[in-house]
């Protein structure tokens, strides 16, 4: 399995585990809780509703594009506080954390190359 598959069934299992407690919701958020400038949109979102409407949808965009993905990634500690009760879901997020922070050859470059001009 390449890197990006490992990623997307990390990110399918966070979705699962969000599932198995109900967190999952029908319907997302008013449109205005998307223009918040906070991180996690902190100001306009739950945490729950941040990772179904924006890091899981982020993340499956940037798989589908094969583009590179973000590195030392760092989401469980914001999670901890606000998931204590739901250890499944954080186990899942620690996952996706960890695979996220090893660096993998099957990258995209994060910079286009170099053109020397003769």
């Amino acid at each position: 399995m390449d890197f990006h598959q490992q990623v997307r069934q990390r990110l399918f299992a966070v979705e699962q585990a969000m599932r198995s407690l109900s967190m999952w919701q029908p319907q997302p958020p008013a449109r205005e809780a998307f223009e918040s400038r906070e991180p996690f949109c902190i100001d306009t979102m739950r945490p729950e509703e941040w990772l179904q409407w924006i890091l899981l949808p982020r993340m499956h965009a940037l798989l589908d594009q094969q583009a590179a993905l973000p590195r030392r990634f760092a989401i469980t500690p914001y999670f901890e506080e606000a998931f204590a009760h739901a250890a499944g879901l954080l186990t899942q997020l620690q996952r996706l954390d960890d695979l996220l922070n090893i660096d993998s050859p099957q990258d995209p470059p994060t910079q286009a190359p170099k053109i020397q001009h003769d």
